[in-house]
């Protein structure tokens, strides 16, 4: 688990019995960022929402490839975060394509500089994108 923030936390991809561990922490969202094109059956979207479900969470499927990966996408995952009515549990990969999403969505009302410290104190290197986030924040 690498909380970003006290409502959003990412991670490489999870096991459908790490779900209710995830709930047992007090999350009460999870995303899965990973597409089914990359994963084996025991951890496609319909088990891991079956886990969520039993554990209680509330589940999202939101795939991010580069060729979805935008604003649109981006305003997506914060809405989902707004929404929830508690901390969000994100997963993909390795939980840089999460991270790279909410540093997305974060542009314009975080400093880039704060956003991409962020994102390095839990192991993710954004600084190739402060000419895109200083572009998307007006900076």
């Amino acid at each position: 688990m690498r909380p970003l923030t006290d409502r959003y936390t990412v991670s490489p991809q999870i096991d459908p019995a790490d779900v209710a561990a995830i709930a047992a922490a007090g999350y009460t969202t999870l995303i899965n960022n990973r597409p089914c094109v990359e994963i084996p059956p025991s951890h496609q979207a319909d088990v891991m929402e079956q886990a969520a479900k039993e554990a209680g969470l509330h589940y999202v499927v939101l795939p991010i490839t580069h060729d979805t990966l935008g604003p649109d996408l981006a305003q997506a995952q914060r809405d989902i975060i707004d929404a929830s009515n508690g901390p969000v549990f994100a997963y993909c990969a390795s939980g840089t394509r999460c991270t790279i999403v909410w540093a997305l969505g974060q542009a314009g009302d975080m400093a880039v500089d704060d956003i991409i410290a962020t994102a390095q104190t839990q192991g993710y290197d954004l600084s190739m994108m402060r000419p895109h986030l200083s572009q998307l924040s007006g900076q």
